[in-house]
């Protein structure tokens, strides 16, 4: 018999390893999957995880989709560490690119070299202040910043959906719900020819450093590390914690509004009803694949964006429905926290104790009277 027991410390060990194990129950998994429903697995699995890479443009597009799931989970993995629980990183994305997106509609056909800059800066704010509304009701109010944020998703979308219907909408776009299309100045410039992959990944990339260096290097990030670990201690010490769910939520509205105008702005071009498949919700899987660490992270990004494009193309060559892709990435996530049991706890495997030879001597000496 086996029974759980709390180990003594945190095992760093099973923390390195339960992304692994996790990835590998997924693949177990979608191999018994693949099998019920009668698809050769050996194909599927090409299909996921090796055809998406086999071409330039292929991955073009794997860094194009790990843009917003970067830059999303960077912001989440430093929330997470001071136990600041914003799950709507999919409503900053959204208010970023219609922030970012408003400024580009403002200039219109505009030459000038000023309006990226913008951009990227009201893309950053209207993440920021779609942030600040959580912030200040969890510490003004003391309200449960994981309910607001979410409800605040369902609100940025009717905003946006109400702009590219009403106000905003294409006059020539046959009534598509969608703006104008963005000028050559306010559309991000491609980094290899014959791709999609624009100047947002390198922005991705250099914020996974500059997280780096804020979480490790840094008072703030210190503060905030200790108030994850041991809150007592944190107030203790006089860490305020009402900066700290500012400052959490700064970042990633910050980050999440980065990666909305990144989006408009680089392969769709415009605004329009749908910007995003998820990559807000998507991207608390990568925080956590990545162990709320800025690198895991960016290695959590890559695998998640693979997911996405290993959907898309079993979908076209297996005729796979478009649910997929969810299915996998439920099972990652699934999977991982099931591991993630194990940093903690361990299996201790229990010896049955001897069965007591007395009873069985009284019930031979009652037979025998």
């Amino acid at each position: 018999m086996f029974r759980l027991e709390r180990r003594a410390t945190p095992s760093s060990t099973m923390s390195i390893v339960s992304p692994v194990l996790a990835a590998v129950a997924m693949l177990l998994t979608g191999f018994l999957l693949f099998s019920a429903l009668g698809k050769d697995p050996v194909e599927a699995f090409y299909l996921f995880f090796i055809k998406p890479l086999s071409s330039t443009y292929g991955i073009g597009e794997l860094l194009l989709k790990t843009t917003p799931l970067l830059l999303c989970g960077l912001g989440l993995a430093l929330g997470f560490r001071a136990n600041v629980w914003n799950i709507g990183a999919e409503g900053q994305l959204t208010m970023g690119a219609i922030a970012g997106g408003g400024v580009a509609l403002w200039f219109g056909d505009s030459d000038s070299s000023f309006a990226m800059p913008l951009m990227l800066l009201a893309g950053i704010l209207g993440g920021m202040a779609w942030a600040a509304i959580p912030a200040f009701l969890r510490t003004r109010f003391n309200t449960n910043e994981i309910l607001v944020t979410l409800m605040l998703v369902y609100i940025s979308q009717l905003v946006l959906s109400w702009l590219v219907h009403g106000p905003w909408r294409d006059p020539e776009g046959q009534n598509y719900p969608q703006s104008q299309g963005f000028g050559d100045a306010e559309t991000m410039q491609v980094l290899v020819s014959g791709t999609r992959v624009t100047w947002g990944i390198v922005y991705a990339l250099g914020l996974a450093v500059i997280a780096w260096v804020f979480s490790q290097k840094t008072f703030a990030g210190f503060r905030m590390q200790v108030a994850g670990l041991a809150p007592a201690a944190a107030a203790y010490a006089g860490f305020s914690e009402k900066r700290n769910i500012w400052i959490a939520l700064m970042l990633c509205g910050g980050a999440a509004g980065l990666a909305g105008i990144c989006e408009v702005a680089g392969p769709i071009g415009r605004l329009q009803q749908e910007i995003s498949p998820g990559y807000g919700f998507a991207a608390i899987i990568v925080a956590w694949i990545g162990r709320l660490h800025p690198i895991g992270v960016v290695f959590g990004a890559l695998l998640m964006s693979l997911l996405y494009l290993g959907g898309e193309s079993a979908q076209m060559g297996m005729g796979l429905p478009s649910a997929i892709t969810g299915l996998f990435q439920g099972l990652l996530l699934f999977y991982l926290l099931a591991s993630d049991l194990f940093i903690t706890f361990r299996l201790r495997r229990i010896k049955a104790a001897p069965e007591s030879s007395a009873p069985k001597a009284a019930a031979t000496l009652e037979k025998a009277a």
